[in-house]
């Protein structure tokens, strides 16, 4: 639970000489206003949107005149107290009168909701310099202060999809959180995929906002091959705070070194102009067969001898992609046949997602990366190549659902220098262009010298 720094947990036995209540005046604040300064508690921020949601319908908005006392020092609290407006003194009392500890301002709380029998004793006394209003918490509602989940507060963990479950965070403190790779996890050559850095760190990232604002646009870099044996430590920066717009920086650290680095700017929903190009007329998901299915298909493709068919078939299990992806032009890996720099894929999560439009960014960020950079590959099959993302950039237009068909057409206009430069649009089967993406990407002849060192991600 979410205390301060006054506060000592004892028997409310001990507390007996000090029963004074000190409750303030209920007064009445729009829902909207409510909900726009809880938003903007970093504390509360970690937790699911809903969990927030369901806090400002529950707190009492409490009016306090200049001079009046809201908590005693050795009675017991009563919740937890969000200052929105005026100022507070917190002071000890002492027997040549009181020791003052500092001052409270809007943004600030104090107090302890708990919904345990033993509760917290004030050991401070919490007066008002000016006139004041919070909003309180109380003990029967602790339980919305924790979570089990930064998407839900409850999750049914066995229906929980994997691509969320690769979503989810450890939170170390505020702008702290610990990500990991587990063995179910995609990973590549033992490093880590780096639509999971993307996808991760802009989880990070907007665990540190209003849950009213969304991620509208992010640019990355990859600078080192992420140890997918070690977990990876993301620290969030808040770079610029705004009503209507926000902007995180967050880096991803393994080591002790910076190995991935993101800017991501959040905005609030807003009216605007609209126009966008027409999606490209593709075979629908439902006529086209899934990854999975194309390749067990090479398993009876007289094409390839035997021998090898067998081992394929026999071979370790792959680990299972928390993506479901249908290729509308799907490579034939028996041919090398070159092929034009272009490819539309259509991409949804694997099982049903919570109902976070945060989360459905992340899962959106987190595919981006499985079939990008590879466009730029296409012209050169004859060779076998080497890539390796260099940096990613995004930007959002229109809501979407990450767990229903999006369609991910994807061109390779130049690739130089030992560069591949890549460019892509989501579209829902709607038809409505709900984001766009660039990447680059390292693009080098793999040489034999290079087989034996830990391939890319790709």
């Amino acid at each position: 639970m979410f205390g301060d720094r006054f506060s000592d947990r004892t028997n409310p036995s001990m507390a007996e000489a000090r029963t004074e209540s000190w409750t303030g005046k209920r007064i009445v604040v729009s829902p909207v206003e409510v909900t726009n300064f809880l938003g903007s508690i970093p504390l509360l921020q970690q937790l699911p949107g809903t969990s927030i949601q369901k806090i400002a319908e529950v707190v009492e908005p409490l009016q306090f005149g200049k001079g009046e006392v809201l908590l005693r020092e050795g009675t017991p609290e009563d919740g937890l107290y969000f200052l929105w407006k005026g100022e507070v003194e917190v002071s000890i009392p002492n027997s040549m009168g009181s020791h003052t500890l500092g001052l409270l301002k809007s943004g600030d709380y104090f107090g302890y909701a708990s919904a345990e029998l033993i509760k917290n004793l004030n050991k401070s006394d919490v007066t008002a310099i000016s006139e004041v209003i919070c909003f309180v918490l109380r003990n029967e509602n602790a339980h919305l202060l924790s979570s089990v989940s930064i998407w839900a507060q409850q999750p049914d963990e066995s229906e929980v999809a994997l691509l969320e479950r690769i979503l989810e965070l450890e939170t170390l403190e505020v702008d702290l959180y610990k990500g990991y790779t587990k063995p179910d996890y995609p990973s590549f050559g033992g490093n880590v995929y780096g639509g999971q850095l993307l996808g991760q760190a802009l989880a990070a990232a907007s665990k540190s906002v209003d849950p009213a604002l969304l991620v509208h646009s992010l640019h990355a870099y990859f600078l080192l091959t992420g140890d997918e044996r070690m977990p990876i430590i993301y620290k969030v920066e808040r770079t610029r705070n705004g009503h209507t717009f926000a902007t995180r920086q967050v880096s991803a650290i393994q080591k002790g070194r910076v190995i991935f680095t993101m800017y991501a700017s959040f905005q609030r929903s807003m009216e605007g102009f609209e126009h966008q190009e027409s999606m490209p007329n593709v075979p629908t998901p439902d006529q086209l067969l899934s990854q999975d299915e194309l390749r067990k298909r090479y398993f009876s493709d007289p094409r390839i001898p035997l021998k090898k068919r067998e081992k394929w078939a026999g071979g370790k299990p792959t680990k299972s992609s928390p993506l479901d992806v249908k290729e509308v032009d799907p490579i034939d890996e028996v041919s090398k046949e070159a092929l034009p720099p272009w490819q539309s894929v259509w991409m949804k999560s694997k099982g049903k997602l919570t109902d976070d439009p945060a989360l459905h960014r992340c899962a959106a960020v987190y595919a981006s990366d499985w079939t990008f950079l590879a466009t730029a590959k296409r012209p050169h099959r004859t060779v076998p190549i080497q890539l390796l993302s260099l940096d990613h950039s995004m930007w959002f237009h229109k809501p979407f659902r990450a767990d229903e068909w999006l369609l991910f057409v994807q061109s390779s206009p130049r690739a130089s220098n030992g560069r591949g430069s890549v460019y892509g649009h989501f579209f829902n089967q709607n038809g409505e262009l709900v984001m766009s993406a660039s990447q680059e990407g390292l693009m080098r002849k793999l040489q034999k010298s290079d087989r034996s060192v830990a391939k890319s991600k790709l």
